[in-house]
Formats: C-alpha cells, sequence, structure tokens
C-alpha cells in the first residue's frame, strides 16, 4: 500500500485543486482548502512564475496523489500506457480509474480512496466471487465487485453508503447499494475522469 505522510490538506493546496482525500470533511466548511485555497507555507500568497517542467511536474504531482499511489508505481503505470493502442495520456488515466481500490471508492463503499485502499487489503472485498486484496487490482468489463458478505455491517461501509449522495457514481459502473455490489459496465471513458488534469504534460515529463 501506498504511505503518505504529508498532511493531505496540504496536498489539495499545493496542488491548487481539491483532491477530496480526506473523505466527508472536503465537502464541509472544514475544508482546508476552501479556508485557504492557496500553497501552504510563507510564500503561498505570493504570484509566482512556472516554468514548463513546473508545470508538467505539478501535473503529475496531482494524478499521483490524486489516487494514492507512490512514485515507483506511477512510473510503471506509465511504461504500460506507452504500450497501449491508446493515446498514452489517455491510457494512463483509464488504468488509474480501473484500479480497484479507485472503482471501490467510485461504487460509494468508502470515503475516500485511502479507505477503501484499506478495505480492499484487509479482506473486506471480493471480485467475481473470489476475495481480492490487491488495491491495484485491474478491474475490467464485466466484472462484479462487491462487499464480503462478514463486512457488510462494518460502519464505515454503511457510513460510506449514505454519503454517496454527495457524489455521483460514474456512468461505466453499476452500484446496487442494497446488495453492496456493483458492475463494471464498460471501460472508463476520458470525458468521465473528475480531475481536471492535462495528462499529455504528464507524458512529456516522463519523456524527457
Amino acid at each position: 500500500m501506498s504511505c503518505i505522510n504529508d498532511s493531505v490538506c496540504k496536498m489539495c493546496r499545493r496542488e491548487n485543486v481539491k483532491l477530496f482525500l480526506k473523505g466527508d470533511r472536503c465537502y464541509t466548511d472544514k475544508c482546508s482548502f476552501e479556508r485557504r485555497p492557496y500553497p501552504p507555507g510563507q510564500h503561498g500568497q505570493s504570484r509566482l512564475k512556472f516554468s514548463e517542467f513546473a508545470l508538467q511536474l505539478r501535473e503529475k504531482q496531482k494524478t499521483k496523489r490524486y489516487y494514492g499511489v507512490s512514485e515507483k508505481q506511477f512510473v510503471g503505470y506509465v511504461h504500460k500506457a506507452d504500450r497501449a493502442a491508446d493515446v498514452t495520456g489517455v491510457a494512463l488515466l483509464k488504468l488509474m480509474e480501473s484500479r480497484l481500490d479507485n472503482v471501490i471508492y467510485a461504487l460509494g463503499f468508502g470515503n475516500s480512496r485511502r479507505e477503501s485502499r484499506q478495505l480492499v487489503s484487509h479482506n473486506h472485498i471480493l471480485v467475481n466471487g473470489k476475495r481480492v486484496n490487491i488495491p491495484s487490482y485491474s478491474v475490467k468489463k464485466g466484472d462484479v465487485v462487491e462487499i464480503a458478505q462478514g463486512s457488510r455491517e462494518m460502519n464505515k461501509i454503511l457510513g460510506a453508503i449514505q454519503a454517496v449522495s454527495r457524489r455521483s457514481v460514474p456512468s461505466w459502473l453499476d452500484a446496487d447499494h442494497a446488495h453492496f455490489k456493483g458492475t463494471v459496465k464498460e471501460t472508463p471513458a476520458r470525458d468521465e475522469v473528475s480531475l481536471a488534469v492535462e495528462e499529455n504534460m504528464i507524458v512529456e515529463y516522463y519523456s524527457r
């Protein structure tokens, strides 16, 4: 599992975009990004000019932090996307969206991707009836993802389902909260990625 040691609220402020890393808190007036929408540090409110490299770096960091993966993992996804039939940047985002921890979050069974990653790692998730505890597992069209029978009364899962109305389930997924399951209807499309990111900049960063 990727370990994030920095304050997640500082990450949102550094990338100048709300990454929804704290679940419910991000939808309240306690959200640090809403109260201080500028980078952390003594120069956070200064007007700075960024080089092309700096802009590429920020796009890479923003995407990596949004999905909660390490640098080594992210580089691996970039190399895999480069070998895909799709445009590299689009293929990269599709790979990230197809991660099991992201799917659990998108279906509404976790309040955040970090929480969803824990659900997967702690053996609470089944894919096509088989227990899967690898957050980076890539789902495919037709896969059925569900909460294990013995985990369906967990407060964090029930709470996440109740709060899911604050965000919509992507159209490439079909959520059945009454039965604690969801189906992957299609491969995720580029326009369904909610993160505002210039994926071409990421490709250019790693092409240096």
